[in-house]
């Protein structure tokens, strides 16, 4: 397997978790999950759990690395928090954030819905990091607010897109092309209740430290239950690490493979 995988998802200083992930590895291909259903919109957990299983099930119909294929992904997220709302009327308001990763052996791409985020690690840096569909995250684009500022903004929890808004376009943030994955590649997919209390340039100073994922979690969440309270939100994160030499031994393989089937179908064309 080309990619190590860790994940947390915790309660918090709530009465339940609105918070959801899972990830799927067909072997070729991946992908990972994770969801935040929206307090206060009753069913979130609901709702969380709904879209991913969604995403996880489309991509195991059309397991593609391409925007094209991540933006079916999330259509079908958006149907199966739309179908649960019609089959429940008590549910018809839940709502949640999605943030998805595909990815094969060479290359990545992600797409977002809401405040759950994605950062893309390479050599140790933060190369990339998704941009929240809030109201303080528009307040930082137009230079009203620093971006250190949108953690513990009285207005962070104002979004403006979210999947279960019927009537509306889903209109997920979608990286336009793959991007090369390289020895260096990690990924931590997160909901605000991880990252509001984790710095960016610590997971970047855990990440250095960590053997793998899941110590790189530990680290991460240690700082987390520091400077956590008691009404503290859910929190969720997964931590993907990609492994170049399983990778070229899966391509290897692949490669072995498709020599020896074209080898046994052309012996059974010979002796035909």
């Amino acid at each position: 397997m080309p990619f190590v995988t860790g994940f947390v998802s915790r309660v918090g200083g709530r009465g339940h978790n609105e918070d959801y992930c899972n990830f799927l590895d067909l072997g070729p291909a991946a992908c990972w999950v994770t969801a935040d259903g929206l307090g206060g919109h009753r069913g979130g957990e609901i709702a969380s759990r709904n879209a991913v299983e969604a995403v996880l099930a489309s991509f195991r119909a059309d397991p593609q690395v391409s925007a094209a294929a991540l933006q079916h992904h999330l259509d079908a997220a958006q149907a199966a928090v739309l179908q649960a709302q019609a089959e429940q009327a008590n549910l018809s308001t839940m709502r949640t954030t999605i943030v998805a990763l595909i990815a094969d052996s060479t290359r990545v791409q992600w797409g977002h819905v809401g405040d759950s985020r994605l950062y893309c690690l390479e050599k140790g840096e933060i190369a990339f990091q998704t941009s929240d569909h809030s109201v303080v995250q528009m307040l930082v684009d137009a230079g009203d607010l620093k971006p250190e500022q949108i953690r513990h903004h009285e207005d962070r929890n104002r979004l403006l897109r979210c999947l279960g808004n019927q009537g509306t376009d889903l209109r997920p943030t979608i990286l336009t092309d793959p991007r090369p994955l390289s020895g260096g590649s990690a990924f931590l997919l997160c909901t605000d209740g991880f990252w509001e209390n984790v710095l960016e340039r610590e997971m970047e100073v855990d990440f250095a430290k960590a053997d793998d994922a899941f110590d790189w979690l530990t680290l991460m969440e240690d700082r987390l239950l520091e400077r956590a309270t008691e009404n503290d939100d859910n929190y969720t994160a997964m931590a993907v690490i990609f492994n170049p030499e399983a990778a070229a031994k899966t391509s290897l393989s692949n490669a072995l493979s498709n020599q020896t089937s074209a080898k046994d179908k052309s012996a059974k064309t010979a002796s035909l």
